[in-house]
């Protein structure tokens, strides 16, 4: 029978559990003295959860704890959040927004499933890119693009095992809009991927345009993924003390279990079910607890056929790809913000003063506010080492020490003793430990 025919009816009959169960979101102050609890049910299908992450991190809130559920035809997800500054949720128009987008997201039919976060755009045109890192990249690739007539109104970039990943929102200089010149477009094309082979990348550089693109931050996951980040050698010296991935199998119930112990930090849960989903994973239950600077997520998997992890071969390759997303989005270096009147070409400008006094960028996020640009690096030197003060200072002066500055979120963490550490991993697995006999997915020891 045709493939598309039977997607069709699948398609239908989703649609139709959906209206038969609408989805349920519900926002509970009273039940915790700490955080908000978000409650949301509905119709299972594969990517549920990763929306509702997604939506909850969109609107910068920060996930404390997470129990999920979802055996059977319906999934229940219970999150405790907060704002960013730690407090409870106590704005009526913020608790609107999340029962609406929550709502609205657990309706997405199938077809616009497949494409979760998909947004095409009559405003602009987007550019993926992928490529060895190196001193100046970026600086360089901003400068091809301001001399190309191209204004960047957004960007992301990320770097992870000397490779390279960005996101980049473009209009026309001239008129504003998408560039849809197919002409020019390829012309773009052509000079980005020369910058980004360079003399070293001849094979693995990369250049994509399209009108629209999936949310932002997972699309540079799927990139780096795509790019096999998570097993080059250049991971070899990274610490890997603060960050414990385990998978094994729990024959019993015919899951797969993933345990994950790091530092905690914002977006952290939305990496991880990220990761998960995109390598076609599908998680039926998982705890999160966030207990002072660390982290615990345990999650019960299963392929989306139904299937368990079958061979070590894959077992290892999933602890690398969590690993991976994890570390991706850890910041590394100072943190500057630049916050300014927007003008064509300051990217270009401020990146080669950035290349010109020994920094390098590792991470950046560029947003354009009405007339106003609001820009954040994290820079290091050129070796990928802290930078000194003076060089730091050196730039300020160069760009403006009003618009450009300096956000230290470096704090001291006070080293836990070995029984604090050890009583509050026992914390986590005696509540994990109730949670799932609850479930029934372990034996009482009675």
């Amino acid at each position: 029978m045709d493939h598309e025919f039977l997607a069709d009816i699948d398609d239908e009959y989703e649609k139709l559990v959906i209206q038969l169960n609408p989805p349920r979101v519900t926002v509970d102050n009273t039940s915790s003295r700490k955080a908000t609890l978000v409650q949301v049910g509905s119709a299972k299908r594969q990517g549920s959860l990763l929306e509702v992450v997604q939506v909850l991190t969109d609107l910068n809130l920060t996930i404390t704890r997470a129990y999920i559920s979802s055996d059977g035809q319906w999934f229940m997800d219970v999150f405790h959040v907060v704002d960013q500054s730690g407090n409870k949720i106590h704005d009526g128009e913020v608790i609107d927004r999340i029962q609406k987008s929550l709502a609205a997201r657990a309706s997405i039919s199938q077809s616009s499933r497949r494409s979760v976060g998909i947004q095409a755009s009559s405003e602009h045109t987007s550019i993926e890119l992928v490529g060895r890192d190196r001193p100046g990249l970026l600086s360089e690739i901003f400068a091809v693009l301001s001399d190309l007539k191209c204004n960047i109104v957004a960007a992301e970039v990320w770097t992870h095992n000397l490779r390279m990943a960005s996101v980049v929102y473009i209009t026309d200089e001239d008129r504003g809009g998408p560039i849809d010149n197919s002409d020019r477009l390829a012309n773009i094309k052509h000079l980005l991927r020369y910058i980004l082979v360079g003399d070293r990348d001849k094979r693995s550089a990369k250049t994509a345009i399209s009108v629209g693109v999936t949310h932002t931050q997972r699309r540079l996951h799927q990139m780096l993924y795509a790019d096999r980040d998570y097993d080059r050698s250049d991971a070899a010296g990274e610490d890997r003390s603060k960050l414990v991935v385990n998978v094994e199998n729990c024959t019993e119930k015919g899951y797969s279990m993933v345990n994950m112990r790091c530092d905690d930090r914002p977006k952290l849960l939305f990496d991880t079910v990220c990761t998960l989903t995109d390598m076609e994973y599908v998680v039926f239950h998982a705890t999160v607890i966030v207990e002072g600077p660390e982290a615990y997520q345990e999650y019960y998997i299963r392929h989306v056929d139904g299937s368990p992890i079958s061979s070590e071969g894959e077992r290892q390759r999933l602890v690398l790809c969590l690993e991976a997303a994890i570390r991706r989005r850890n910041t590394e270096g100072v943190r500057l913000e630049l916050c300014c009147e927007d003008r064509v070409g300051l990217l270009s400008d401020v990146t080669r003063i950035f290349r010109e006094n020994g920094l390098s960028v590792a991470q950046a996020e560029v947003t354009t506010r009405g007339s106003q640009a609001v820009n954040v690096f994290y820079v290091t030197d050129s070796s990928g080492n802290p930078v000194h003060s003076r060089m730091i200072e050196a730039v300020r002066n160069e760009i403006g020490q009003a618009i450009l500055q300096v956000k230290d979120e470096t704090h001291a963490k006070a080293s836990a003793e070995e029984s604090g550490s050890f009583s509050l991993g026992s914390l986590f697995r005696s509540r994990s430990e109730k949670l799932l006999h609850n479930l029934g997915l372990i034996r009482s020891s009675s």
